[in-house]
């Protein structure tokens, strides 16, 4: 028996990925099936269908899990769910009953039944955006989210650039991309990385999210789960990020890096999982929550601005809506995985190490601010990193990254990081 947080949903690991026989069989089928383009985005949302990572999803949610979801954080049926999971077109001539292929870049990931075919008008995504984007912070005050967000908010763009119909229904996923090629021993399936768990006897478990390089503060908190739990997930998101962010590989590298020297590499696991950034910040910190619990993983690090973009959420607000979100009674619908929350993270001169708000009573003047936009900025422009921001071996790699870049990368200072102290 299993000593790990058993998967979300209360299903097991629903895993639609073909193997074998069955696998080439449906290939076969899929080639002379009407083909629909994906976007990168449901790419990544295909692949956590098929490793299991969002179980116990089988496929595209229809609208009334959609509007349940943005609305009460629920699937239609009363399972926790955070966030939509949809697939998006303009292809007016799919209709219900039909089975198509799914591809991206000329390669097919999957093949769907269409069960439902339900249009979103520019009202329904923006009031998606209302419920799953706009936060408390100050760029969600008044109109001003609406003067502000098409234009800077990633997921918000994301969301009105989207089709006018959403397809649902279940898939069979024939691919998992080149990520196992990309990350030899990175990319891991939930079941692989509960396999390596169990093997080390590990029950009680933390995650780590990471879209930056990993940073003395990032390296803090994963330092402070292996003193509580018996171990800790980095866990890297491999997809596609948003232009200026620093590329899997090169932060890949960085953590591994860290693991090598600065850390007891028995209590850690480093991993990357295949999802695109949604930037939704407090809802998208629910999703990390939510997935992690499917990995084996019964605790998420949450920090300052988790999952956040620019200041259209409060620091905090990713933990405190951990205390506001339904827990189902009825067996495996509610989210089981629970927040670590952790205080704003810094180096103090005077405390000589890291510290937070909780535990350091000096001043700013004595802190150094740690904030992964700031070391981009400061690695892009080829300014000098503070002591204590880094450890030298990454601050290398990085180095290496941005001499080699053949443009110049600007980075956009917005939010809490551009009040971050370097001293």
């Amino acid at each position: 028996m299993s000593k790990l947080v058993p998967p979300h949903g209360g299903k097991g690991l629903v895993e639609c990925l073909l193997k074998g026989d069955a696998l080439k069989a449906e290939l076969k089928k899929a080639e002379g099936l009407k083909a629909l383009e994906i976007s990168n985005r449901v790419k990544g949302d295909l692949i956590m269908l098929g490793i299991g990572g969002f179980s116990p999803l089988s496929g595209f949610m229809p609208k009334a899990d959609w509007k349940s979801v943005c609305e009460n954080f629920t699937l239609a049926d009363g399972t926790f769910w955070p966030v939509p999971v949809c697939l998006d077109t303009n292809d007016e001539s799919v209709k219900v009953g039909d089975e198509i292929a799914l591809k991206n870049g000329g390669e097919i990931f999957a093949t769907m039944k269409v069960t439902e075919k339900y249009e979103l008008t520019d009202a329904d995504k923006k009031w998606e955006c209302e419920k799953v984007y706009r936060g408390s912070g100050a760029e969600s005050e008044g109109d001003k989210f609406w003067e502000i967000a098409p234009k800077d908010h990633p997921g918000v763009q994301m969301v009105l650039a989207q089709g006018k119909f959403n397809l649902a229904g279940p898939v069979k996923v024939l691919s998992e991309g080149d990520y196992a090629d990309r990350y030899p021993g990175v990319y891991k399936t939930p079941a692989q990385i509960r396999a390596e768990m169990e093997a080390k006897g590990w029950a009680n478990v933390a995650a780590l999210q990471l879209r930056n390089p990993m940073h003395r503060s990032h390296e803090f908190l994963a330092k402070i789960a292996c003193e509580v739990c018996d171990g800790v997930v980095i866990h890297s998101l491999i997809g596609n990020l948003k232009p200026g962010d620093i590329p899997g590989q090169v932060r890949i590298k960085c953590i591994q890096t860290l693991i090598d020297k600065y850390f007891v590499k028995e209590h850690v696991i480093n991993a990357g999982y295949p999802l695109d950034m949604r930037y939704a910040g407090p809802r998208e910190a629910l999703l990390h929550a939510t997935f992690r619990q499917n990995y084996g993983i019964n605790n998420m690090l949450i920090g300052r601005d988790h999952a956040g973009v620019g200041d259209f959420y409060g620091l905090f607000e990713a933990q405190e809506i951990f205390d506001r979100i339904p827990y189902p009674a009825e067996p495996g619908k509610a989210l089981i995985t629970k927040p670590m929350k952790i205080d704003w993270t810094f180096y103090c001169y005077k405390c000589d190490g890291m510290a937070s708000l909780r535990t350091c009573p000096h001043g700013k003047e004595d802190r150094v601010i740690l904030s992964g936009t700031k070391l981009r900025k400061a690695l892009s422009e080829g300014a000098e990193v503070p002591d204590h921001f880094g450890r030298e071996e990454v601050l290398a790699i990085l180095r290496e990254y941005y001499e080699g870049l053949t443009e110049k990368v600007e980075i956009k200072m917005q939010g809490a990081a551009s009040g971050a102290v370097m001293k």
